[in-house]
């Protein structure tokens, strides 16, 4: 298990930033290190994974299923299923998932480019799966968008592929602003409520990504999502130190300390009111049943 460390003081948004140079730094690195020049291409057809290990070097997603609590990673390989003891299936065609969200139980919406022998256009543009990643199905903007922050609610759909763009149906779009571009995108699942990471800070939108603010109060994260009941968001700093939220993101109290760079983060309502936390790093794949204060290690580097 990894214990959390002692509870230190929130600071000012800005003022993160700037005693924390360098995890921007690590934040540019991350953002360009799956860009479109090297994943411009048909992604390979490599479906075998070491049992006990993480099945690609690029895991962009980690989702909770909301129907049976069964953990899901999109990888440059494709979507894999971890099995409780840390096994793996290779689920649906290879498809490299650079965006990656849950619309509901066995319901996900993807981005990203096809694998070989895969009939879908380069870049895919939105894709959805209602059969568990089975099977996926083109929507809109085939050929033209690559979207690597994803996010799905009742208000919508957001998606940023360089540009910020909106849409109510997933066909027809409109285009956003946003003061930074963000590395990733969350939707509280009932609302118009949204939380980006940027290297400037944490930004967040009441009106579903028609106009943003700083969060001041929010440490520097890099990953962030928010759990099935609205309320609570957890995210993951630089440094690979967990912080949660229980008001809406208004407030944040640090976690456990992972000691490396986050890929993704899930998290989804626990037993006994708590929270599960599921977070892939350069090390791993690792969960937490208790809101984030120990971890164990499901699947290893």
């Amino acid at each position: 298990m990894l214990e959390p460390h002692a509870h230190l003081p929130l600071t000012v948004g800005r003022r993160a930033v700037a005693r924390t140079g360098w995890a921007a730094t690590v934040l540019v690195a991350l953002l360009s290190g799956c860009s479109s020049s090297q994943s411009g291409t048909a992604a390979e057809d490599p479906r075998t994974a070491e049992p006990g290990t993480l099945p690609s070097a690029h895991v962009h997603g980690v989702a909770i299923d909301p129907g049976d609590g069964t953990l899901r990673l999109a990888t440059h390989e494709g979507l894999f299923e971890v099995g409780e003891g840390g096994e793996l299936t290779a689920v649906g065609p290879v498809i490299d998932l650079m965006g990656f969200t849950v619309a509901g139980a066995d319901h996900y919406l993807a981005s990203g480019h096809p694998g070989l022998r895969v009939d879908l256009p380069q870049p895919v543009g939105l894709i959805e799966t209602t059969d568990g990643g089975a099977t996926w199905e083109p929507v809109s903007r085939q050929g033209q968008s690559d979207f690597h922050a994803l996010t799905v609610s009742d208000a919508g759909i957001l998606g940023y592929d360089g540009t910020l763009l909106r849409s109510a149906d997933g066909r027809t779009w409109e285009q956003l602003q946003i003061p930074d571009e963000p590395h990733t995108l969350a939707a509280a699942p009932d609302d118009s409520n949204l939380l980006a990471t940027t290297q400037q800070g944490l930004l967040r939108s009441a009106d579903a990504g028609s106009s943003w603010s700083l969060v001041e109060t929010a440490p520097l994260l890099q990953v962030v999502t928010w759990s099935g009941d609205g309320t609570t968001a957890v995210g993951v700093d630089p440094e690979g130190t967990v912080w949660t939220s229980t008001d809406g993101a208004g407030t944040w109290q640090q976690a456990a300390r992972l000691g490396a760079a986050p890929h993704a983060v899930a998290a989804a309502p626990g037993d006994g009111g708590s929270q599960r936390i599921a977070v892939v790093t350069d090390n791993g794949l690792l969960q937490s049943t208790d809101a984030g204060k120990t971890f164990a290690v499901v699947l290893e580097r």
